[in-house]
């Protein structure tokens, strides 16, 4: 007996050309933005041997590694400073002369054309790894409000194009976009972290910049992995609150979190492909396990096609590249 199917899919499968035809999700370079670690060290460029081919960068080396993103058509960066000393209040982070607002200003003097967004927060700078003020061994929410503001008014002052808030502190958003107005800078945009969760993928990041608490974890303020309607809850806020931008961090194991965002909200939306989740796809490559390209722009499509309009990726620059 013959079987002759009627419905043939395969046929719009034949070629490369008509597979490109018929695409459903597009990754672009446009749809990049590249994380970056700034340090107070003078010495240009130190590894970050739990992330391959990431480093902890100099203000100089830095602006080199910004203007080369801007060659390849990238649209933006994002940073994380690295303070030359920590304290309690994490006060580099609000210091005018501190190491992001060195390094927005040397970017801004140097390279035009891209985007600096600034992450909003305390894990890096504080002695003790939390995410603000820490009172009785706890994350003090509204003595760390305050200080949000501060910061993001700080980056603001020294030229940044975005702030980040990443810290999942109750009101950020709100308390943020009041001190940014009252400021004069009305016209700043906010990229909300509305949906951050408690995650084991970030442990090559804390590396990367020395953040691990040194007590406790962050199970108080950042999302429980079990939680999808919550949320729902937290970007609503958000939104209500004045956020310009939302994002989902992590993004690979929260794609069904990425298409609830997508389909409840009419926000642009971020996703991050955070550090764990990079490294791990670094050391299968090197290993020799898996294509790197073929592996890395599968799990980028996946966060696009999930929803996400914007691709935080610490393959940006790879990415780039390889769509050429």
């Amino acid at each position: 007996m013959s079987i002759r199917p009627y419905f043939r899919p395969r046929r719009l499968r034949n070629s490369e050309e008509i597979r490109r035809m018929v695409r459903e999700t597009q990754l672009s370079v446009d749809d990049l933005i590249y994380p970056l670690f700034v340090t107070h060290e003078m010495t240009s460029k130190a590894a970050i041997a739990s992330m391959p081919g990431q480093y902890q960068l100099s203000v100089e080396a830095l602006v080199a590694e910004v203007g080369e993103a801007q060659r390849l058509g990238i649209p933006a960066v994002i940073l994380f400073g690295l303070p030359k000393e920590k304290d309690a209040l994490g006060s580099d982070s609000y210091n005018d002369g501190g190491i992001i607002q060195q390094a927005v200003q040397a970017i801004k003097e140097t390279v035009s054309g891209i985007t600096v967004m600034t992450d909003v927060c305390f894990c890096e700078y504080t002695d003790h790894g939390h995410c603000g003020v820490v009172k009785d061994n706890y994350v003090d929410n509204d003595a760390t409000l305050e200080l949000l503001a501060k910061q993001a008014v700080s980056h603001a002052t020294a030229g940044a194009d975005m702030v980040a808030p990443s810290g999942m502190i109750d009101g950020m958003v709100a308390a943020i976009r009041e001190g940014l107005d009252d400021a004069g800078f009305e016209r700043l945009p906010i990229l909300s972290y509305a949906v951050k969760y408690a995650s084991a993928f970030y442990g090559p990041f804390r590396d990367a910049v020395d953040s691990s608490p040194q007590f406790g974890d962050r199970r108080t303020h950042q999302m429980d992995p079990a939680n999808a309607v919550e949320a729902i809850r937290e970007a609503t806020l958000d939104v209500e609150e004045g956020a310009d931008m939302l994002m989902v961090k992590p993004a690979l194991s929260y794609l069904d979190v990425i298409r609830i965002m997508k389909e409840r909200f009419d926000l642009p939306l971020a996703a991050y492909n955070v550090s764990g989740e990079y490294s791990m796809v670094k050391a299968a490559a090197q290993n020799g396990w898996i294509d790197e390209k073929a592996v890395a722009l599968e799990i980028l499509t996946s966060i696009k096609r999930a929803g996400a309009d914007l691709i935080l990726t610490y393959h940006a620059k790879d990415v780039a590249q390889w769509l050429g």
